[in-house]
């Protein structure tokens, strides 16, 4: 009987957020210190910047040089984290959320809510340029991937059942996000 209910739980959480037989990374292929920012550990990047917005066009095979594995599975193939392994799935703090990649700024901790789909959650992006959207055809199911908007990395996707005011859940890797607490960074 447990194990049904651990099954039925699970298909649930996946089928909320639109995953289902894509490549899913496990909670050791991308545990990160998240007391350390993405900035820090990914040394050598020279395309990280939390200011810069300028659009970049960087190769997967550079990428694959600069980015730890884990990151470039997400990011450059697609990947998707295991439900509630990722560092930000629950986490609250004040702050802002950037591309791991490339340091765009994306969210707002206060578009962030609370979520049933095991992935960090916002309804809306700092601004209207920070993410662009394809259409996402690799299931079953037609969704909407993210993108970012300034290195086109991967980041998750956008389903219509968020809280108000947009409506909008954008269902994201915490892998490709880094974050810093408004005490670390003025906006």
């Amino acid at each position: 009987m447990m194990r049904f209910i651990i099954i039925l739980i699970t298909a649930v959480f996946f089928a909320g957020c639109g995953k289902k037989s894509e490549t899913v990374l496990n909670k050791t292929e991308h545990k990160i210190d998240s007391s350390v920012s993405v900035q820090k550990k990914i040394t050598g990047n020279p395309y990280y910047s939390r200011t810069d917005t300028n659009i970049i066009n960087v190769s997967d095979t550079e990428w694959k040089k600069i980015l730890p594995d884990s990151i470039y599975q997400v990011a450059r193939n697609k990947a998707t984290e295991e439900a509630f392994t990722g560092k930000f799935w629950n986490s609250t703090g004040l702050g802002t959320y950037f591309c791991a990649v490339c340091g765009n700024k994306l969210f707002r901790s206060d578009s962030k809510f609370a979520s049933t789909c095991g992935w960090p959650s916002f309804y809306e992006t700092v601004r209207l340029n920070s993410v662009i959207y394809k259409e996402d055809r690799s299931i079953e199911e037609v969704r909407t991937e993210v993108l970012c908007g300034r290195c086109n990395s991967h980041l998750g996707h956008i389903f219509d059942d968020g809280p108000p005011p947009t409506g909008k859940r954008y269902c994201m890797n915490s892998i490709v996000l880094d974050f810093a607490a408004d005490s670390e960074f003025k906006n």
